[in-house]
Parts: C-alpha cells; structure tokens; sequence
C-alpha cells in the first residue's frame, strides 16, 4: 500500500492540480478521496505519452487538409506540389510546420477565416477528413431548470471579463510556439486551480501536445451522479498578429472567449453549482495554426470513448459588429444543440439571435463536429461583420472601450447552457 500511495502521490505532482498551483493536496493517509487529483494526473500524462513531462521533438512534416476551393485564392508558392490525398471536396497537401504560418495568414486576408483548415501530426489523421464525420447519438434537450438558472445568472458580472482580458492581452503574444504563449498557459492554469479550492470536485490539469510547447488547460468539474457524461466549454488561448513571435495582444480573438469561459466557472463556483454530469471547461492551445490544439484533445476524447453530451465553443465575444447580439455558427455544428441555445436565450434573456455560415475548419467546434459530438459556436456578430482589428496588434481592450458588456451576454449563455445541459 506504502508503495502505491507513494506512485499516486508522484503522478499526482507531476500532472495534477497541484502542479497548476492549486491547494489541493491529497491527504492519503486519512483516506480522502483523491480520484480527481488521479485523474488530472493521468489525463496530463497521458496527453504527453507518459508520466514524465514531454519535451517537444523538432517536427519535419505536417498535413493539412483544406477545401479544395480555396486553394486558388491562396499564394501558388505554397501549392506548388500535388495534394497526398482528396475526394471531391477536400484535399490533404504536406507542408514543414513553418508554412503554417503563411498559410494561416493568407486564409484570414484571402476570406478573413481563421484558420480555415486542419492541420495534422500524422498523414493517417489527415485521412480521416476525407470521411464524412459521424452524426452525434441524437438527443432531447430541455428546459426547466429555471430557479436554479435565474439565481447563478444574477451573479454573473462583467468586471471579472475584462480583468481577465486585460491579463491574458498584456502578455507580448500567445502564440503557440513562443515563451509567453506557454507564459500564458501556464499562467491560466494557476488562475483556474485556484477554483479547486474547497471543491474537491474541481481539478486542473495541462494537455501536454507532442509537436509544440503551449498546452491547453483543462478544469474539471466532476458530475455528482454521471459523472461518465461530460459537457465541454471553451475556446483558443493563442493568438496571433501577422504570424511568428510579433506583437498580438488578442483582446478579442480570443482572449475574450477565455475570458468568458473563466466567468463562467467563477460564477457557478460563487453560486456552489454541482453538476449531475461532468464538465469541462478547456481552454486551447494553437487554434491559429489549423485547429491542432482542440484536434488534439478531441481525438483523445474520442479514442478514450468519452461521453460529451454537447460541446460549447467561445471564440470572439466582445465585438458587437451587428445588429442581433449573438449569432449561431450553422454549418459544420449541430442544428439540434444550437436550437437549444436558441431557446436557452429565449427563455432566459432578452438577448436577440441569429445565424450564418462560417464554412471549413473555421474554429475548435469544427474539431469537435468531425469526431462525431454535436458542438456549436456563438459568435460576436455576423461573419463578414465581426472586428476588424484582429489578428493585428491593435486588437485591444481599448477597441470596446475597456469593457465587456457584449462578451458578458456569452457568459450568461454559457452558465444557462452549463446548468441545463449538465442537469
């Protein structure tokens, strides 16, 4: 026994909460229970293929996979070679890890789409966009949590937004391969673990990616009845200006998106909020670069057969471009979950919506769509509507004029969506 809890308490400083910062600390002595600190232990070693922390290996080759149809407006020096692979609409070119930055530039000035494409570690992962992704198991979605709902809504603020905001924008950049992207990562981690005090219910914990340094941060909040069943909110930490190492302080994109999801926490933690079914609140690594971080993660969760009941992806929330106040992603996610959010905000706001295509590989639900979750995405505005200052370095908290009035309307979706989807 001496020698297992003496494993269990190495894997737990490696990759547990208490790694992230928190105070937790498993006493094993006086039989607490320590399952989540386990499994934040595991799920961090796991990402990283190992119990020992993983150092990124130099990669030589990427795969990206993209809509054929795009390729035409996109600069001919990066297509001077025959995709690997197609099929009618897709196809899978190799590319070296640096064309990924031109390559997500040239998307966002070609058809301001960020990235608008997959990008790969392995050729046989890029394969699996030639097929049709699976259709998520089908679902009723209800609606009568309304006490519970009205009491945590009345606690969401907007203060804590744009704190947020202004942490995560005073960083240099975000991006995924610099030293403050990982700053930032490891920074939001110890933000977050500082949830997990008092809740043993509540864990963080590093995705560790083998091809790059940032990591993605998942917290934990472990369903007190089916605890098997998980409900994932987030959105990308990176950003970026340009691309490489320049100035990008992302206010909006998507800053604000992490902002909101740690609003969201904050406020069920104040209110004491237990879900029946698990959540996870993810923020993303290296979403400018093709999605790699959310493909990471979701694949894992696929692989391991997960349950997620509904994924809810935040990127860029503080811009209000148009008219409506929210407007629905409704290609590449699930018409049945965004009819429920639809209804969440009818029901419970004010809040006026409405929809528009966003096209491939546009954001992280698209990561979740095509491994067969039913994810959706609320976004800012109407596409050809949304802030024109990001992905430059004057994407500021200044440009709303310091505050987060229309990001703190996505915080009170997210804790409706949190309560009635977690029920």
């Amino acid at each position: 026994m001496r020698m297992i809890n003496c494993f269990l308490a190495a894997a737990v400083c490696l990759g547990s909460a208490a790694s992230a910062g928190a105070s937790y600390t498993p006493d094993f002595d006086n039989g607490v229970d320590v399952r989540l600190a386990i499994q934040a232990a595991i799920e961090s070693a796991a990402s990283a293929g190992g119990l020992l922390p993983a150092v990124p290996a130099p990669q030589r080759t990427v795969w990206v996979s993209m809509e054929k149809s795009d390729v035409g407006a996109l600069d001919g020096a990066l297509f001077k070679r025959a995709p690997v692979a197609q099929n009618k609409r897709v196809a899978i070119y190799e590319f070296e890890p640096a064309d990924l930055d031109s390559l997500a530039d040239g998307m966002y000035r070609a058809f301001r789409r960020d990235p608008g494409y997959f990008a790969h570690d392995t050729l046989e992962a890029a394969l699996e966009d030639l097929k049709a992704p699976p259709a998520p198991p089908s679902r009723a979605y209800t609606i009568d949590q309304g006490p519970r709902v009205a009491q945590l809504l009345a606690l969401v603020k907007e203060e804590p937004i744009v704190a947020a905001i202004s942490r995560l924008s005073s960083f240099k950049n975000r991006y995924y391969t610099s030293a403050t992207g990982v700053d930032a990562s490891k920074w939001l981690q110890q933000e977050w673990a500082r949830f997990a005090a008092n809740r043993p219910d509540i864990s963080v914990a590093p995705f560790k990616h083998a091809a790059f340094a940032q990591e993605s941060v998942i917290l934990t909040m472990r369903g007190t009845t089916e605890p098997e069943k998980v409900i994932v909110i987030g959105g990308h930490l990176d950003c970026v200006a340009g691309y490489g190492d320049n100035p990008a302080p992302g206010a909006d994109d998507n800053a604000s998106g992490v902002a909101v999801t740690h609003e969201i926490i904050r406020t069920l933690v104040e209110g004491g909020f237990r879900p029946a079914k698990t959540i996870k609140f993810i923020a993303f690594a290296a979403e400018e670069v093709g999605l790699r971080g959310s493909g990471d993660v979701a694949a894992a969760f696929n692989k391991g057969n997960v349950a997620v009941e509904g994924m809810l992806n935040l990127d860029m929330a503080n811009y209000k471009g148009s008219a409506l106040d929210i407007y629905f992603v409704s290609d590449n996610t699930s018409a049945a979950q965004n009819a429920f959010l639809g209804r969440l905000l009818d029901t419970y706001t004010e809040y006026k919506w409405g929809s528009f295509k966003c096209g491939y590989g546009c954001s992280d639900h698209a990561s979740w769509t095509k491994n067969g979750y039913a994810a959706s995405l609320p976004f800012e505005s109407l596409f050809n509507e949304h802030n024109p200052f990001i992905h430059k370095a004057t994407d500021l908290l200044l440009q709303t004029g310091g505050r987060a009035e229309h990001a703190f309307k996505f915080a009170r979706l997210g804790v409706a969506y949190a309560v009635e989807l977690a029920k």
